[in-house]
């Protein structure tokens, strides 16, 4: 019996082994998650916590986690912003018609908080090296999202990337999407994203046809009841008054280009379908005049051109026009075409626009346009 209690006080000294395997497994674990943490905060994908590091594949293609990181860590003196809208803008055309070293942080149906969320990191001075400003920021402005919600964002977004808390970081540093997709893949297969065109669609060429677009466009019910043409105003004050406008003024050194994209004639179609076209056009006037009323906002408005929006060639669906418009809008902002003039100076103004697009709209016959499906 004394011999037995020997061996058990030796065992116990020894140590349980279902013990020493818990605890053995728990070292390790500890230290795989420290070395996964390591190297994502190292090769930081999502540029969280310092800029892309030299010679490493970044694959960028995932606008709500990686914009608030390339705001805050790349190299740019100039900005474009807006929806799918923009996504096909070349930043190299900014630097070959402007001289300015621009980054794109397009996010796909952007709403006015959605602008708001990344301005606030772009004007963040603790992310300007040497006090250094925003030059330009290019904004595209789909009037229809401003008549949403002041809060409303297109999708949910990850907050632990948009905030200054480290301690919700453990969601980016410990993911595994970010480690496999991010990480891994590009460095076993190498294809690094092209910044100069990051998140620009995935149309080739055979889609921007008529035959495409009709083939996948349904025009919508016809509604009796006129929308009332003050309907979309109030809100769109609301969202230029918290999402917009607090950045206009709290820069008066950066220029803000701001401008209304053209859509083909079938947005058009919807408009008078929906039985919204006043509201529509009055919408449009309000964020027009609000925003060219400051002296460094410069407002572009190109939805009455015709040659464009009237042939569906130009698009890819009833909206989204090919990329050589994006280019065409650049040259545009280089040459100051199609600008608003400011109050008390000679050229088109939005009223004048805005006559032509109600024009354009009135004469054109959808009917058969649409009988062509």
């Amino acid at each position: 019996m004394k011999e037995k209690n020997v061996q058990g006080e030796k065992q116990y000294k020894k140590g349980n082994p279902f013990k020493r395997a818990v605890m053995g497994f728990l070292v390790l674990t500890i230290a795989a998650a420290a070395g996964i943490a390591a190297l994502v905060v190292y090769v930081d994908p999502f540029f969280h916590y310092h800029s892309p590091l030299p010679g490493f594949p970044y694959l960028v293609d995932n606008q709500l986690s990686q914009n608030p990181g390339m705001a805050a860590h790349m190299d740019y003196d100039s900005v474009i912003l807006g929806s799918s809208m923009t996504v096909n803008f070349q930043t190299d055309w900014f630097n070959e018609l402007m001289g300015l070293n621009t980054i794109k942080l397009s996010y796909s149906g952007a709403f006015p908080k959605d602008q708001s969320n990344i301005m606030d990191i772009m004007f963040d001075k603790r992310n300007r090296k040497d006090g250094e400003k925003i030059k330009k920021v290019f904004l595209g402005v789909d009037v229809i999202t401003y008549t949403g919600g002041v809060g409303e964002t297109k999708y949910p977004i990850p907050e632990y990337l948009y905030d200054d808390n480290i301690f919700n970081d453990i969601k980016y540093v410990l993911n595994k999407d970010v480690l496999l997709n991010y990480i891994l893949r590009p460095m076993a297969d190498p294809d690094p994203t092209d910044l100069s065109n990051v998140y620009a669609s995935w149309w080739t060429e055979e889609y921007y046809s008529e035959e495409w677009v009709l083939h996948n466009y349904t025009s919508p019910d016809q509604v009796e009841k006129e929308t009332d043409p003050q309907a979309y105003t109030g809100a769109a004050a609301r969202n230029l008054d918290v999402n917009i406008c607090p950045y206009i003024e709290a820069n008066p050194e950066t220029e803000f280009v701001v401008f209304f994209p053209p859509y083909s004639i079938l947005f058009w179609n919807d408009v008078l379908k929906e039985n919204h076209l006043e509201a529509t056009m009055e919408v449009y006037r309000y964020i027009a005049n609000r925003l060219n009323a400051y002296e460094n906002v410069e407002v572009y408005f190109f939805p009455d051109q015709e040659e464009i929006i009237c042939d569906l060639n130009n698009y890819a669906d009833y909206s989204h026009y090919h990329p050589r418009y994006n280019r065409y809008m650049t040259e545009c902002f280089a040459a100051k075409k199609f600008r608003l003039p400011k109050e008390g100076q000679e050229g088109k103004g939005i009223d004048e626009y805005l006559a032509h697009m109600r024009e354009i709209v009135e004469k054109f016959d959808f009917e058969e346009l649409l009988s062509r499906k």
